[in-house]
């Protein structure tokens, strides 16, 4: 006789387990979606037209929906499987597990979100103060920008950091946690961190006023303590630089000890060109210029070059050239460009007029006697 295979016996509540998560996993879906619609119309409207805000919005309905739903969900499945008849045997009342949910689990869901939607919004609204700041194409807009994104920063930072912090203390309220020793813990530390941590407190004041005096911002150029490089970062605590090699230099605020912007409203080139002594200067000043006002004809560069070349004279005399001294004003982060630009066609325009670019010369004095070889091809004596 042929034995028939075992047969697999499902547990006599799995059934209404699966239809309790079903409900539940339903119920939550449907909570999600409501609140996040909410929520989202608040962000959408404050940012739109803004393409950054529009994708902060978007982020934001998909984090918001899936954090509603995972928390709706944890919610309800203890009320669904009590509706449904299910015992999971875990210790805990189900009517208790959900009169906590309906109270206070309920207050720290609405909060938490409240928190999200606040910083998320601030945040949009921070994003399109800056664009409307920075409207324009003139030069005016540009300083405009890299001042906007410079507080834009910082600001987001900031509050976003003592918006969640005072969420969190709210929410230890709500759990029963007495946040008491906390806040004394923290005036404590405060207290230690104005006594121990002064290099810390002197970099965050420096910080401040460095962005309040509009000393430097993102995306200037600017030479830190000896150190050139693009400024990527302006913190309350640090600057950060990258040089042309693409190596990051961190500066405490505190310890800064020179700053110059080479990028403050607007730039200069400067040009030393070296002449052989014989050449008329004031036909290739003539020339200068010329390849200058050719440079500023093209749609190139028009944009980015303010005044035509500044001819500021003959500046020096040298072993084998004269140097006169040109300069051209361009708009800030451009004055490279033009420059290399402009050299070049000047070199275009010296080889045409057949001017000479004089190499450097060394004069070399030899001191001593001369060679036994010399002495005795010439029948010289040595000295003695």
């Amino acid at each position: 006789m042929q034995a028939s295979p075992p047969s697999i016996e499902l547990p006599a509540d799995a059934l209404n387990i699966t239809l309790a998560v079903a409900i539940a996993a339903a119920a939550a879906a449907v909570f999600a979606l409501a609140i996040s619609r909410l929520a989202g119309r608040a962000v959408t409207v404050v940012g739109r037209g803004h393409a950054i805000a529009d994708q902060l919005a978007r982020r934001t309905l998909r984090l918001v929906r899936t954090l509603t739903f995972l928390l709706a969900f944890a919610f309800l499945v203890f009320p669904a499987l009590e509706f449904m008849g299910v015992d999971l045997r875990v210790g805990v009342a189900s009517e208790d597990i959900g009169q906590w949910a309906v109270t206070t689990g309920i207050r720290i869901l609405a909060l938490l979100l409240l928190t999200f939607a606040v910083v998320r919004t601030l945040s949009a609204v921070i994003l399109r103060v800056e664009h409307e700041m920075t409207a324009g194409t003139g030069l005016d807009a540009l300083e405009r920008r890299k001042r906007a994104q410079t507080i834009a920063s910082v600001l987001r930072r900031s509050l976003s950091t003592v918006i969640w912090v005072t969420a969190g203390l709210i929410i230890l309220r709500e759990l029963d946690v007495d946040i008491t020793p906390v806040l004394t813990g923290a005036g404590i530390v405060g207290l230690g961190v104005g006594f121990g941590a002064q290099t810390l407190v002197r970099d965050t004041i420096s910080g401040f006023f460095l962005i309040i005096e509009d000393q430097v911002r993102v995306g200037d150029v600017a030479m830190v303590n000896g150190t050139g490089g693009l400024v990527e970062q302006i913190n309350l605590r640090t600057i950060v630089l990258r040089d042309m090699e693409g190596v990051v230099h961190v500066f405490p605020n505190g310890e800064i000890k020179t700053l110059a912007n080479r990028t403050k409203d607007f730039s200069y080139y400067v040009i030393d060109l070296g002449v052989d002594f014989g050449a008329d200067t004031d036909r290739i000043v003539t020339i200068v210029r010329q390849a200058g006002a050719e440079l500023m004809a093209d749609p190139a560069f028009a944009p980015s070059i303010l005044e035509p070349v500044e001819v500021l004279g003959v500046d020096d005399f040298k072993n084998s050239a004269v140097t006169l001294k040109f300069r051209i004003k361009t708009v800030p982060l451009k004055q490279w460009e033009v420059g290399r630009e402009l050299r070049r066609r000047i070199k275009i325009a010296f080889d045409r007029a057949g001017i000479r670019i004089p190499p450097p010369r060394y004069d070399i004095n030899i001191v001593g006697d001369p060679p036994a070889s010399d002495v005795a091809r010439t029948g010289a004596p040595s000295s003695s």
